[in-house]
């Protein structure tokens, strides 16, 4: 059986707490391989369940998400194991349960993509309310609206726990216009869809490579999906799907995060196996702050030394780094971008318009000696660039940990980062994959 790296397996919780001492001022070279799309791994090991006959997933992350979404499998029955370091042979042959353990679905938002797979196979669920970052209102109304639209009737939606059952045993295919492009709702839909009686109209879909990804495993499972990676989706439901062999593809929020640190320690990467076709706003966005990038035969390269001044707009009006759905750049890096921000020369405004918290991160970057305000809960302006020196820093969330890492790998002196298991969820091994590069990281044991 799969056993999880660094848990506690009966307890669930974290074998012990640990802290990153970085010693910054160091310029990193060398190559760097992104692992698999956390995002889409979530999704795929859930749909597992939609088959009795095994499914084998290569390049999965090992990250503590992960490890959460397997024990949560294993707790309901489905049979996990690991054929190489990252890949997993997973089998639901049987499901008896509706209800997974609640201590560990409520650490991840992914657990909510269990709600679609299990009313398929068992008629009923049993969730508490999911976890993973908080970083604003993170609403669960539009899963609630597709499911029940597609024939789920919610049973109680009260307190931490959310129940459905599902009406003789099987979905119903419906036109359904989602009220806002949700990545996990449109995948909760799709899933519910692909075993549905009927067809299935989604508008106003998510389509991020990872719902991409998701849906090119469900086509080898057997499903009917057009429009896959478009923002109007066809599904026509098929009676049952078979095992496949699915690939997630480069993670593209780790590969821009490491186009950002190449960039402020001023070294030489090349990121292999980038996955160039997602990379076209990122890319557009880092050239934005002064950062080239250079695509050769699938890997990506970021020269050393670059010269960081950021472009002005026409009439020297001051350039602004916005995030949106995709193919709009995407959320998970404008902590990222917000670092490199800071030593260019230049101003530059930062507009996060998609949670109300993720910019509060910004006071750790301010005592690094930062040059930002913030105005309010979505817009900060970045005055570059900025001496950054070492802080003692706790990490709120995956990805303003790891921006805060890169800003500690820039600066002066040793930083103390806590909290580092944040930074574990989705950046596998990222101090020792670091270290490779040149970079000063020590995972010590509080």
């Amino acid at each position: 059986m799969l056993s999880p790296v660094g848990r506690d397996r009966s307890s669930g919780k974290e074998s012990a707490l640990e802290r990153f001492m970085v010693k910054g001022g160091y310029p990193l070279h060398g190559e760097i391989t992104p692992t698999g799309n956390k995002n889409e791994a979530l999704p795929v090991l859930a749909a597992v369940l939609l088959t009795e006959q095994p499914v084998t997933v290569h390049n999965v992350p090992d990250i503590n998400d992960i490890r959460d979404m397997v024990l949560l499998l294993e707790g309901l029955g489905v049979s996990c194991q690991r054929l190489e370091a990252h890949t997993l042979r997973l089998q639901a042959k049987t499901v008896d349960r509706e209800r997974p353990d609640a201590q560990i679905a409520q650490r991840i938002r992914g657990s909510v993509l269990l709600a679609s797979p299990l009313l398929m196979r068992v008629g009923s669920v049993s969730l508490p309310t999911p976890g993973g970052d908080r970083i604003g209102l993170r609403r669960l109304d539009t899963h609630l609206l597709v499911l029940e639209q597609l024939g789920a009737r919610i049973d109680e939606h009260a307190g931490r726990t959310l129940r459905f059952s599902l009406p003789g045993g099987r979905f119903r295919g419906a036109r359904l216009f989602l009220d806002e492009a949700s990545v996990t709702a449109t995948e909760n839909a799709i899933m519910a869809a692909v075993c549905a009686k009927g067809t299935t109209v989604i508008e106003n879909a998510a389509c991020e490579p990872h719902v991409q990804g998701l849906c090119r495993m469900l086509t080898a499972m057997g499903a009917h999906i057009d429009g896959a990676g478009t923002n109007r989706v066809i599904i026509e439901g098929v009676e049952r799907l078979s095992g496949c062999e699915h690939h997630v593809q480069a993670d593209h929020t780790e590969v821009g995060s490491f186009i950002g640190l190449a960039a402020v320690t001023r070294g030489e990467l090349l990121i292999r196996d980038a996955g160039l076709e997602h990379l076209h706003m990122i890319r557009l966005v880092f050239r934005r702050l002064g950062v080239q990038t250079v695509a050769e035969n699938g890997h990506l390269r970021i020269p050393a030394d670059q010269e960081l001044v950021v472009q002005p707009e026409l009439g020297d009006a001051i350039p602004k780094i916005d995030d949106g759905p995709w193919p709009a750049f995407p959320s998970d890096l404008t902590s990222i971008a917000t670092v490199v921000a800071t030593q260019c020369r230049g101003t530059v405004l930062v507009f996060e318009k998609m949670f109300e918290n993720r910019l509060f991160w910004i006071d750790g970057l301010i005592r690094m000696g930062a040059r930002v305000v913030l105005c309010d809960l979505h817009r900060a302006i970045v005055v570059g660039p900025a001496r950054l020196t070492a802080s003692y820093i706790t990490t709120p969330d995956i990805r303003a940990g790891m921006a805060l890492l890169i800003a500690a790998l820039c600066a002066q002196g040793t930083s103390e980062i806590h909290n580092i298991h944040q930074i574990d969820r989705g950046y596998e091994a990222i101090d020792q994959r670091l270290c490779a590069l040149g970079a000063h990281i020590h995972r010590e044991e509080i």
